[in-house]
């Protein structure tokens, strides 16, 4: 399968896997930019891509930076889209967070899509779980 990229700003790295067997490709910064504490900013990767129909690309967090209290948010690619790939970040942390040109700062992982069709209903099947959520199933 392939994942057709147009690069769109002159300083854009292509998305890359690091290692064989990897999920996900590595996205870049196309740009130098500072995320303050507390601060929610899209970060753009100088990229476009076309996903191929009946796939999405989703956007995960980097586990190095993570651990540095930066997430990223609204991580769907669908296959229409074709604008620029922009990352979401979020600082959780308590200091600004240095993005540097060409810095990894997400992933990319292509995956099917399932399409279903909606059926309304009255009355869903019983399971052992029921209601239960939100620590429901214990700490052990």
């Amino acid at each position: 399968m392939e994942l057709k990229v147009k690069r769109i700003h002159p300083d854009a790295r292509l998305p890359l896997y690091q290692h064989q067997g990897d999920a996900g490709l590595d996205l870049f910064s196309a740009v130098d930019d500072i995320v303050k504490a507390g601060e929610v900013k899209p970060i753009p990767t100088g990229i476009k891509v076309a996903v191929p129909e009946g796939h999405v690309a989703l956007i995960w967090d980097k586990s190095g930076i993570s651990l540095k209290g930066i997430h990223r948010l609204a991580g769907v690619v669908d296959s229409g889209y074709r604008g620029e790939v922009r990352v979401v970040l979020a600082n959780l942390g308590n200091e600004p967070f240095v993005i540097e040109k060409g810095m990894k700062i997400a992933q990319l992982l292509i995956q099917p899509v399932t399409r279903v069709e909606v059926v309304e209903t009255e009355n869903l099947e019983e399971t052992s779980r029921g209601e239960n959520g939100f620590g429901s199933t214990g700490k052990y």
